[in-house]
Formats: structure tokens, sequence, C-alpha cells
């Protein structure tokens, strides 16, 4: 008979040495921003790890990746991957990438396909790259970007509070406006759980800022730490 994860079991863990001992990462259900020059990068270890059994801090789950800014980076990945001592194919295998090119695009993902594709495959990590960007852009009037962005952070925060996936989104502040200052404040209204992470030379950085149960806190962690080398050297 299988064992059952416990509560402890279900957190799929960051694995950063000091904010382990203080935040366990993120349980399901949890709707997550990272922000910063290095939140790319912690995409991609989210996707690694999620894959890792219970008793290694994963969620021994595929993983469902909208890249809403063609980020995607396979090479990085599976660089990741071998950090592990995973095999590199086996871990791409299990990513199932959907890309968006338009706004239209990416809010027919969320709005219309998403619920299908998480049941079809069973995925407890949803991530949602550079959320904002494709909403600047031009061709869609400025109240109708306005309006499918906010129909989307609210789908996101759905898909978490029904305790079936970890929705994390990332995002990158661009110049001040009265437009990026609107889905700023929106992604974040909607989010449970607020990141930071910054890279300064050969270290990084993770500033939590807000939490539903623990106080705000930042960490520093060096480069040579196992799978942050290969981002450092990028």
């Amino acid at each position: 008979m299988p064992v059952l994860p416990t509560k402890k079991d279900r957190y799929l863990s960051l694995n950063l040495p000091v904010s382990d001992d203080v935040f366990l990462g993120f349980e399901t259900g949890d709707s997550v921003v990272l922000y910063g020059d290095a939140a790319s990068f912690m995409l991609f270890v989210l996707c690694v790890r999620c894959e890792l059994p219970f008793d290694k801090g994963g969620l021994d789950s595929p993983v469902v990746f909208v890249d809403g800014g063609n980020s995607f980076n396979p090479y990085l990945v599976t660089e990741i991957g071998r950090s592990y001592g995973m095999d590199s194919r086996t871990v791409l295998e299990r990513i199932y990438v959907s890309r968006a090119f338009t706004a239209y695009q990416l809010s027919s993902l969320i709005l219309e396909e998403l619920d299908k594709i998480l049941n079809s495959k069973r995925a407890r990590l949803l991530i949602v790259s550079d959320i904002a960007s494709l909403f600047f852009d031009n061709d869609i009037p400025k109240t109708e970007a306005k309006n499918l962005f906010v129909k989307i952070c609210s789908k996101l925060s759905e898909v978490a509070a029904k305790k079936r996936t970890i929705s994390v989104t990332n995002y990158f502040p661009s110049r001040k406006s009265k437009q990026s200052l609107f889905f700023e404040v929106v992604l974040f209204s909607w989010s449970n759980i607020l990141i930071r992470l910054k890279r300064n030379r050969s270290v990084l950085t993770l500033i939590l800022e807000d939490h539903p149960r623990i106080k705000p806190f930042s960490a520093h962690f060096p480069k040579d730490y196992n799978p942050l080398s290969a981002f450092m050297k990028a």
C-alpha cells in the first residue's frame, strides 16, 4: 500500500540554505509572484525540483509551463537537472510548454484551456512566464488589456485556491506608467506570496516580501551553491 505524503511533503522546497530553515517552500494552493532579474532562473529551478520525489523536497509531478515571454530555456533546464543527478530527457519530457505570442493567445490559454491541460497532465505546478509583457503591445487597446489581465490573474488565483496546483508567475517591472502600475497592483493583489530575486555578481539574493504566515526576510546565496553555478556563469 503506497505511503501518502504528509502535510510537510506537499511543499515544493527551494532547497536554498538558510531560507529553508524559516521558509519551507510553496504549498499546493499558493499563488506566487517572483520578480527581479533572477526570477526567470528560479522558474527553471522549480520546474526541475517539482519532478523530484516527496522525500527530496519535490512534488513527484509534471509541470505545465505557459510561456508568455518566449523564455523557456531547455538547455538551462537540463543543466539544472544534471546538477540534481536527473536524466535530461526525462526532465524535459515532464514539462509541458505552451507558448503565447500575443496577449490574446495568453488569455485564451489561461482562461479557456488551462483547466483541461492541468487535469490531463495531473500537474501540481503551473508556471506562467513574463505574465505582463504581452499586455503592453500597442495592438491591444489599453482598456481591453486591463480587463483581460484582471481575468487571467483571477483565474490563476482560482486555480491555486482549488488546491490542485501551485501557481507561479514571474514579472518584470517596466518603466513606471499608469498601465504598468495597474498591472503590478492587480498581480500582487491576486497572489499570496511575493518574492524578489536579485543577482549581484556572484551572489543571489532572495527577499520574501509578502507571505500569509511568515515575516519578511532576505537571504544571500553564493554562486558555488550547486544549481546556481550555471546561472551565475551566464
